[in-house]
């Protein structure tokens, strides 16, 4: 674990997953947009059975935000950019301009 404060967004996937596939480049395009307040990861379930287990994840696609070691917010199946958005923006500092 890095020293970074930022919020941690995890996005559990899966390669055979077409869900998983078409929400790739919306997370893609929320990790570069909100690069400075979040950080994003994509773990593939069928590589981190630990994760998996830990985080009682039951299907794909998953995110879920972690910030100080703890999941603080989750949104389990595909999610629409605004569903997102909405998530994040309850726990994530406000741009400063």
């Amino acid at each position: 674990m890095s020293d970074d404060a930022r919020p941690l967004l995890v996005f559990f996937s899966s390669a055979r997953s077409g869900p998983c596939r078409r929400m790739e480049s919306l997370v893609a395009h929320i990790a570069r947009k909100d690069r400075d307040r979040l950080r994003v990861v994509q773990v593939d379930v069928e590589q981190r059975a630990d994760l998996v287990e830990r985080l009682s994840i039951e299907r794909v696609p998953t995110l879920v935000l972690v910030a100080n070691r703890k999941a603080i917010a989750r949104i389990d199946g595909r999610a629409s950019a605004p569903r997102i958005e909405a998530m994040l923006q309850q726990h994530l500092r406000p741009i400063v301009v």
